[in-house]
This record gives structure tokens, sequence and C-alpha cells, in this order.
């Protein structure tokens, strides 16, 4: 008997491996009062993110980009990164090392969680991911909600503790310690992370 199409998510999404790289809120204007802290520790991160992924796509892991709505229940995902890449906003720079490509998914959130009433998990379990690396931003706060729900689902995690950023040094190492004790993530530094171990 043929596979029923929505088994497959309709083709939409052709990958399968027990490893997901995702970024979390890494298309962002940070157009708003307070980013210029945020902004000063994303910049390295982005860098980081990049090769990260980079490494990812050589190791055939696929990235699901988890972006906020920005409130707005119209959000379109290109429209946001359009927006981001020529209105002159002050997260250009970290969109353009960033922006997603035809072969990345993505899922727009309207909460500060990845999970909360979004697809991600339908998504990851199609992929048959277990294990999640999570990047982005902020650490303290949608990097920390998004991991605690993915604890709550059996993800294991991985943080790379240098491809996140919160407003302060402070705030982030707090928020990786956190999630160290209580989630049992994996904070190594992004080039000790090997794709091909974790798909093992």
């Amino acid at each position: 008997m043929p596979e029923s199409s929505s088994s497959d998510l309709h083709g939409n999404a052709p990958d399968h491996s027990p490893v997901a790289l995702l970024l979390i809120d890494v298309v962002n204007d940070l157009d708003f009062e307070g980013s210029e802290a945020l902004l000063e520790h994303a910049l390295p991160m982005a860098d980081r993110i990049a090769e990260l992924k980079r490494r990812a796509r050589a190791a055939n892991v696929p990235v699901v980009y988890v972006n906020d709505n920005f409130g707005q229940w119209r959000s379109d995902f290109e429209a946001t990164v359009e927006h981001c890449l020529k209105d002159g906003v002050p997260g250009e720079p970290i969109v353009r090392l960033l922006a997603p490509d035809e072969r990345d998914y993505f899922v727009l959130k309207p909460k500060h969680s990845g999970f909360y009433t979004t697809s991600l998990d339908l998504l990851l379990n199609h992929i048959g991911a277990k294990t999640l690396v999570l990047t982005g931003m902020a650490g303290d706060i949608c990097i920390l909600f998004t991991a605690g729900d993915a604890y709550l689902r059996d993800y294991k995690l991985v943080i790379p503790r240098d491809c996140i950023a919160s407003n302060t040094v402070e705030e982030n190492e707090a928020a990786l310690k956190l999630m160290a004790k209580v989630v049992k993530a994996d904070t190594r530094p992004s080039e000790e992370i090997d794709f091909a171990a974790l798909m093992r």
C-alpha cells in the first residue's frame, strides 16, 4: 500500500537525521530600545553560528530557523529576512551572515519557546531528530524556554556556549549553567562539536 502523502509532510521535509541544528531568533532587526547590548554580543556569536551551520551542512544535518513572529500573526518569514537586509536596521550584519537559503526549514513562534503552539515538534519528529543543537538569542530567554520544552520532550541538547548571546555576559553564563544543570545540556564550545559523532 503506498505511503500516505501526509506521513511525509507532503514532501516538504525530505531530510532524515538524528541531529538538527536550530537557529533561534537570528533573523531579527534588533531595532528596539536596549538592543545595543545584545547586538554587541550577537555579532561574534553570528560568526561562530555561520561556521557551525557550514559544518552541519557538510555533515547533512538539517538546519531549522525558529523565529519570532514579532507579534504579527500575518508574519512572512521571507519578508522579515528582506526587511532585515534592506532597511538599514541594526541587526542587518547578523542576518547577512546567517540568512537562510532554500534548503533550510523555518518555524515561526508567537512566544519565547520554539515549541509553544508551533509545528516544530512535528517537523523534528518527521526528520527523526533526537539531538538538538540550539543556537541564537537571547540565551537567557528564548534559548532557555526552548531548551526546557525540548527537554520535556526527551530531546538530547547541545547548546554551544559561544553560539548563544544575551544582553550581558553574566546573564548568558547564568543561563548556560542553569541549562547544563537542569536540562543536562552539553555546553561545549562550537569548535568541539563533532556532528558525525552526534549522529552516531
